[in-house]
């Protein structure tokens, strides 16, 4: 099929991480082209003062290098800008005369570092800091000059202040206000802040407009407009960005402080989105980490025709990457006159925690000297929980330094919220793959690989790891309070010891209810029935056989459903079925969700008789197995021909029934994109493309309603059907009871549930023991036939 073709302009952040989950999401579906006026590849521009401060290198914030561009089939075109898009014609040009043509655009083109106007600012020796370029010039310049002003007293001034003091420079911060970053902070943490910072060797002049830059051809300093001045031989401007637009500004697509797009990251015009430090959002832009990676997930969802909740907004916090200096905010940090101020200040230690409260709610958080919380703070905030009396007298407790901190922290505690990476998880990546640094800590959860504000955090808790004192393990509940042991230990006993019954395990594995209680008895029976196919265990026996099935009702009575694949039927069934309802007197007939007739109150005396006079396939939607499969051909209005879709139904059901499993699994296919039979909610959803089949995995359509994810775009009914049996019987083997899909998923990765199926030879062999299965499901009902 043909690939539509997709264009970004922009090779920053944002625009590679949206990339990221559109290949994720539907890698086969977009030929991709990145424009990228910079000569290098995906790199962590956040981390440049990181760089600049010695603590890492350049080829340390490489995000994605030239191998990823290749191994993903992505046009690459840096060192090239784009000059001129024509909507109506569908192309971009570049700075080289070249013309790309486009399906869909996603506009990444960030932002713009601001230069102060004023004279002098064109004058050697004044430069900005946004770019690689940016910092290998400062970093020469610092090999000859001694002297150096920053003007700017916010984040990315004092990164730059602090890198410029590890280059050995001397260093002033100018700044216009009277104390530093007052947009995070309030004014005794910046106070805090200013004297840590001076102790390090910076110097500041607050409260300082710049009039002139001096000098002839180089900068020889700044003369401030209270007619001061202050020398040298440096000047970095730090003062802010503003949203680089001007590609479209005449383009017809609609601007304002950035380029202006809904909840989608759409903008104005068709096929055409914006995300990053240049797209505009209910009149805000955001320039951190964590908003632009939100806004990338939902423009890829959107992309790839996936369901998905629009962008709203994101909450704001701060950590500022200087070495020795801990200082964190989110959210409000003035209090207005309906709010309430809980307050910690130890002068002596130089700590200091404030915390706003709005109607029982935290709203806003500063932390300066003792951060460990900031994840807490975070999540109060962004999920507007109410506080807890209990919790009050913990906020401000001063956490332990070192490694005796990380004892007091929970595992679900995030580490790193760009990425939401917990404590617990770097634990077990650390144990389970040996890592040994950071880099590597990094590589394999992404903990750090963003802003980098988490890094100091990482590697003391990798320290606490390795340390004499780490006595943690991996937070793991047993399988009831009947045993100690997990489920996955239960599981491989069983295995080892050849356990063959339930009474074996509960005596063997020392349970202390000999007699098991709800919770294990039907995690065991399923487990036995996993181990050993030909093991009848009391579900089954609850059934009878294919022909002859029913569920016994909490009245006493029972219901039949007749076998219906796919939901189809003919007029000679359905002939029968209405004799046989008005001969016993079945007037409780209902027709369920998966489009199945449940015939519903029969009597233990009329049960026989029944079955025998339908003499047909019977089947059961109960309990934990493959459900019946629910399609949809009709609701809405199209020419699409449902044909297919109701063969693949039939197909499907007819290779999956009498399948247990460790959760009940619903699966929709839908015929076309016109009509819906909840296909992207289910655990297993199907909609039928023109380039194939979309497969969907992990949704649910219950309380706590979720859209599955992309697992692949089958090209014939019968990759299809392979696909989504393989997957099935994977789930299956390494499922835990009672875990459904979407848990399963996101436990073990879709990554690596891809790796396992799209491997043919081990695809095979996991269809192979599905129908094996299936069959011996099958002969144990017939034996059970009453």
């Amino acid at each position: 099929m043909k690939k539509e073709k997709l264009v970004v302009i922009g090779n920053g952040m944002a625009g590679v991480r949206c990339i990221e989950e559109i290949i994720k999401n539907n890698p086969e579906t977009f030929e991709i082209s990145i424009i990228g006026s910079e000569s290098h590849a995906n790199y962590n521009r956040i981390q440049l003062s990181s760089v600049l401060q010695g603590d890492a290198s350049i080829h340390d914030i490489v995000i994605n290098d030239y191998d990823w561009y290749k191994d993903h089939h992505i046009n690459l075109y840096s060192g090239e800008s784009a000059i001129k898009v024509e909507i109506e014609e569908k192309w971009i040009v570049t700075d080289k005369s070249r013309k790309i043509m486009y399906d869909k655009l996603i506009i990444a083109t960030g932002s713009n570092p601001f230069l102060l106007p004023i004279p002098g600012v064109e004058k050697s020796g004044v430069m900005t800091f946004r770019t690689i370029e940016d910092c290998e010039e400062i970093i020469e310049s610092s090999k000859k000059f001694k002297k150096a002003i920053v003007i700017g007293g916010g984040i990315l001034g004092l990164e730059a202040a602090r890198g410029l003091l590890n280059l050995g420079m001397e260093v002033d911060v100018v700044h216009n206000g009277p104390y530093l970053m007052q947009r995070q902070l309030d004014q005794t943490a910046s106070k805090l802040l200013q004297q840590k910072l001076e102790e390090q060797g910076m110097n500041f002049l607050l409260g300082k407009d710049s009039e002139e830059i001096v000098g002839t051809d180089r900068v020889e300093g700044i003369r401030f407009k209270d007619g001061t001045f202050a020398a040298a031989d440096l000047v970095v401007m730090a003062v802010g960005v503003s949203p680089n637009i001007s590609l479209v500004k005449n383009s017809g697509i609609e601007t304002n402080r950035g380029i202006i797009v809904n909840d989608f990251m759409e903008t104005n015009v068709p096929n055409i989105y914006a995300v990053g430090e240049c797209a505009e959002h209910n009149g805000i832009v955001y320039g951190l980490v964590k908003p632009l990676y939100e806004q990338g997930q939902v423009l890829a969802k959107r992309i790839c025709g996936m369901p998905v909740d629009g962008y709203t907004s994101s909450i704001l916090s701060t950590k500022l990457k200087i070495s020795g200096v801990d200082v964190f905010s989110v959210g409000k940090v003035y209090e207005e006159e309906t709010a309430k101020v809980i307050k910690m200040f130890d002068e002596l230690d130089g700590i200091y925690k404030k915390v706003i409260v709005e109607e029982e709610k935290i709203v806003g958080a500063i932390l300066f000297g003792d951060t460990k919380k900031s994840a807490y703070f975070l999540d109060m905030v962004a999920k507007k929980k109410n506080i807890d009396n209990v919790e009050k007298g913990e906020w401000f407790q001063i956490s332990g330094k070192g490694q005796g901190a990380f004892r007091e922290m929970p595992q679900s505690e995030i580490i790193c919220n760009c990425n939401g990476v917990s404590k617990g998880a770097i634990i077990e990546a650390v144990i389970d793959k040996d890592l040994q640094t950071v880099e590597e800590i990094k590589q394999c959860t992404k903990a750090s690989g963003s802003c980098g504000g988490c890094k100091p955090l990482v590697a003391d808790l990798l320290e606490y790891i390795n340390s004499d004192e780490f006595d943690e393990k991996i937070e793991v509940k047993p399988m009831c309070s009947c045993t100690t042991l997990t489920e996955e230990e239960v599981v491989h006993e069983m295995q080892i010891l050849n356990l063959a019954s339930k009474k074996e395990v509960m005596s063997a594995l020392n349970w202390q209810k000999q007699d098991g209680c709800s919770i294990c008895n039907p995690a065991v029976e399923y487990y036995l029935g996993m181990i050993y196919p030909e093991y009848e265990s009391v579900k089954d026996a609850c059934f009878v056989n294919e022909r002859m099935n029913a569920i016994r009702n909490s009245d006493g009575t029972y219901t039949v459903i007749p076998q219906m694949y796919g939901g189809v039927t003919t007029g000679s069934q359905l002939k029968i079925i209405g004799e046989v309802a008005q001969k016993y007197s079945i007037d409780r007939i209902a027709i369920s969700s998966e489009q199945r007739i449940h015939l519903m109150g029969i009597t233990d005396e009329n049960l026989l008789a029944i079955w025998s006079e339908l003499n047909m396939e019977l089947n059961s939607s109960f309990g934990h197995i493959v459900h019946p499969i629910k399609t949809n051909i009709g609701e809405h209005i199209c020419s699409c021909s449902k044909e297919s879709s109701l063969q693949l139904a039939v197909e499907l059901e007819e290779s999956t029934v009498f399948l247990s499993a460790p959760y009940r699994v619903k699966i929709g296919i839908s015929a076309c994109m016109h009509n819906n039979s909840g296909s992207t909610t289910k655990d297993i959803g199907l909609i039928e493309m023109e380039r194939g089949w979309e497969i969907y995995v992990g949704g649910s359509s219950g309380r706590d309603n979720r859209s599955g994810n992309l697992l692949y775009v089958a090209a014939t009914k019968k990759e299809a059907i392979d696909i989504i049996l393989g997957f099935i019987q994977y789930y299956r083997e390494t499922a835990n009871y009672l875990e459904r899909t979407w848990q399963w998923v996101e436990r073990v990765n879709l990554v690596h549930i891809r790796e396992v199926l799209f491997d043919k030879d081990i695809r095979t062999q996991l269809i192979d023991r599905l129908e094996a299965d299936r069959k011996q499901k099958k002969d144990n009902l017939e034996r059970n036939f009453i």
